[in-house]
């Protein structure tokens, strides 16, 4: 084999090549063949196995989509509860099986809307939800017991979940049968995304106390959703979003059982969520490799023993940062591509971006070819007939080689540094980050990567697609509203459950049930928030570059 290898390397040195380089979207390097001396160490039972076995790389359910399709749920959420309820009746009417809420940039930093430092944010990036009455109207005529909610919002996260809970209470629908997610997810904020309000280790205390009460009262909600997607919209490479999201899942790991809880009590109901890149088949490996790496360490240094411990459940977004403003008919067909390989590398749930999310929030056209897109994988490409179809492959399986092996060396010299929090202080993450998206950028100035309708195949056409705008009024109306809910509830009720919240933050007791008590009382986010403050206090980043 080595003389055939040996010959045929030979001829192709005699070709002419064209002008490279050869390398993934991450810059990583690309060989022109891979062979079985590619993957000679891979052992089939120890490393790829059967679907649905350990150490899971082939899928999570030994029958797939087979089974169940991915769950179809496009991320949305814009103006006031009132416009996006009726987006999110529209996308269940057009076959989307899941929601997944967007929060505005005010509710995300804890600012209720009449806030000085909402101004001109109300609505704009997602939906405002200023208390429960706002979270009552979102779901207003939407059966909670029969649809799953994602919610993405990460340092108010367990005000807006207590939000969701109560409002689930008042349409008759028990905690016990929720399903969805809460993003929770605060370490990624600080390595990239910057959205935070209190420090990490109170941050960590919110979490692993919302693990404690779901774990006894919301036992089929997904409690983290532990997310490479704004790792990786940062400007990480595939490697790092896969690197420093797995050490972040450990890091919550280690602090739910810190908490004094048993690993197997939690871990099955923590999630994932990834982003899917242009480069096709590293995204694929990079799921691939994430599985096995996850299995393993929770199996062999954590010591979980239930199953559903070792399992790598994931959702996948298409990539936000893949998208251009120049042609962005051009973004259909990215994302069509980037969400075959996240079907292809076995996600559980999928959100295919808008062609129009460059420039603004999606408008219902733009949204409604998005989630065409699953559809036609679904049932028309025939992709779903088969699982894992590429396992096998000396290309993929290298790929997914390459990428454990180098996560794994991400871990040391996380580890190295005195684990998570104490490289997140030392701004390792941020670095690392800041370095490939430096390098991405240096690429495609000078050309060694072409990205289609920004430095090459450009046009001079006119941009002709509608955008939604948000109408400046709603934000008035919004900050209105809110004041009104203040003057007409009853005052002296949220005073008590505020300072019986303070006193709990107070003690080591858990915090959800008395967020759940201010939140039932129509205390504001920002009243809440404002009340952690005082005990947590507020994070400031040492930046070092």
């Amino acid at each position: 084999m080595q003389e055939d290898f040996s010959r045929w390397q030979k001829s192709y040195q005699e070709q002419k090549e064209r002008q490279g380089p050869f390398m993934t979207v991450s810059s990583a390097p690309i060989a022109p063949l891979y062979a079985p001396d590619n993957t000679p160490e891979i052992d089939f039972e120890k490393d790829i196995n059967y679907s649905g076995a350990y150490p899971y790389t082939r899928g999570v359910r030994t029958n797939m989509y087979r089974g169940r399709l991915w769950t179809m749920r496009q991320f949305a959420g814009f103006a006031t509860a009132v416009e996006s309820n009726q987006r999110y009746k529209f996308l269940l009417s057009q076959g989307q099986t899941g929601l997944s809420v967007a929060f505005d940039m005010p509710t995300i930093m804890g600012y209720d809307s009449d806030h000085p430092r909402a101004y001109g944010e109300v609505g704009r990036v997602g939906v405002a939800v200023d208390s429960l009455q706002d979270m009552e109207t979102l779901f207003k005529d939407i059966p909670l017991d029969q649809v799953s909610t994602s919610m993405t919002t990460n340092a108010p996260a367990a005000i807006l979940w207590s939000m969701y809970l109560v409002t689930a209470e008042k349409q008759g629908v028990p905690a016990h049968k929720l399903t969805g997610t809460i993003q929770n997810d605060i370490l990624k904020e600080y390595i990239a995304q910057k959205s935070w309000i209190f420090p990490p280790e109170p941050s960590l205390r919110l979490i692993t106390d919302s693990f404690a009460f779901a774990r006894d009262h919301v036992p089929k909600w997904n409690t983290i959703s532990i997310s490479g997607y704004h790792i990786r919209e940062a400007g990480a490479t595939a490697l790092q979003e896969l690197a420093f999201t797995l050490a972040d899942g450990f890091a919550y790991v280690e602090a739910g059982i810190k908490a004094g809880l048993d690993v197997d009590d939690f871990a099955p109901r923590l999630s994932f969520f990834f982003n899917s890149h242009t480069d096709f088949f590293e995204e694929i490996a990079k799921y691939r490799a994430a599985r096995r790496i996850w299995a393993r360490h929770m199996k062999e240094n954590y010591g979980a023993k239930k199953e559903e411990s070792l399992l790598l459940r994931f959702h996948t977004q298409t990539a936000g940062c893949s998208l251009t403003a120049q042609q962005p008919e051009n973004n259909i067909i990215r994302t069509a591509y980037q969400a075959m390989s996240a079907v292809l590398g076995g996600t559980q749930s999928l959100h295919t971006n808008s062609m129009d999310e460059v420039l603004a929030l999606p408008s219902e056209k733009a949204v409604q070819i998005a989630l065409r897109t699953q559809q036609i994988l679904a049932y028309e490409t025939g992709i779903v007939n088969t699982i894992d179809p590429l396992a096998g492959s000396y290309f993929v399986e290298a790929l997914t080689r390459q990428m454990e092996e180098g996560a794994e060396e991400y871990f040391r010299k996380i580890e190295e540094r005195g684990g998570v929090l104490a490289a997140i202080h030392q701004n390792f993450f941020q670095q690392e980050i800041a370095d490939a998206a430096y390098r991405y950028q240096k690429e495609i100035e000078g050309k060694d990567r072409i990205i289609v309708g920004v430095n090459g195949f450009q046009t001079e056409e006119a941009l002709e697609i509608d955008l939604l705008k948000i109408d400046p009024e709603i934000e008035r109306n919004q900050a209105q509203r809110v004041k009104e809910l203040r003057a007409t509830r009853d005052n002296l009720h949220v005073q008590n459950t505020l300072a019986a919240l303070k006193a709990t933050a107070l003690s080591s007791d858990n915090l959800i049930p008395k967020i759940i008590d201010a939140v039932r009382a129509y205390a504001t986010e920002g009243e809440i928030v404002a009340v952690l403050k005082e005990v947590f206090g507020e994070y400031r980043e040492q930046s070092v570059f």
